[in-house]
């Protein structure tokens, strides 16, 4: 075979340009590609490990923030509290003033009532006592004819009337 017999011949300048090959793809990629392709990794990890950095930089400044938020709340709570507190007693204060000042009004409205219908009263009791005085005294003239002291009748009629 004449494909097999130049083997020899051709052998050792395929060898020859295979290596200069290699050489030249080891080199242009190895010389110019790699240190290409490192360095946009390494500037990536820099990203990377900036923003990483700055990220944390910013959850600390937000842990600090949300901690200040949380004592100016807790503080304005207790202030609020310590608000509510006081208006209630205020309140207090003053509706329990209120309550007695109106008490006492209603007390003397409620004697002043009272002293009225016990005066009415008294009058009303007075009033029946003459009209009847008077009527018992008709009736015993007119059914019997004699005249009966006045002061008895009434005498009398008190009696009865403690009686009920």
């Amino acid at each position: 075979m004449p494909q097999l017999s130049q083997i020899g011949e051709i052998y050792a300048s395929q060898l020859f340009w295979l290596a200069i090959v290699f050489a030249l793809i080891y080199f242009g990629i190895g010389k110019a590609m790699v240190p290409k392709i490192e360095k946009t990794v390494d500037d990536r990890n820099a990203r990377i490990q900036g923003d990483i950095a700055a990220a944390e930089g910013a959850r600390a400044t937000a842990l600090a923030s949300e901690r200040d938020y949380q004592a100016g709340l807790d503080s304005a709570r207790s202030t609020a509290t310590v608000a509510i507190a006081a208006a209630k007693t205020r309140v207090t204060a003053s509706t329990e003033a209120s309550l007695k000042t109106s008490d006492a009004a209603m007390a003397a409205r409620i004697a002043t009532a009272t002293a009225q219908i016990e005066s009415s009263k008294t009058a009303a009791l007075a009033e029946i006592e003459t009209a009847t005085t008077d009527a018992v005294a008709q009736i015993v003239a007119k059914l019997s004819g004699v005249a009966v002291d006045r002061a008895t009748i009434a005498t009398r009629v008190k009696a009865e009337l403690a009686h009920g």
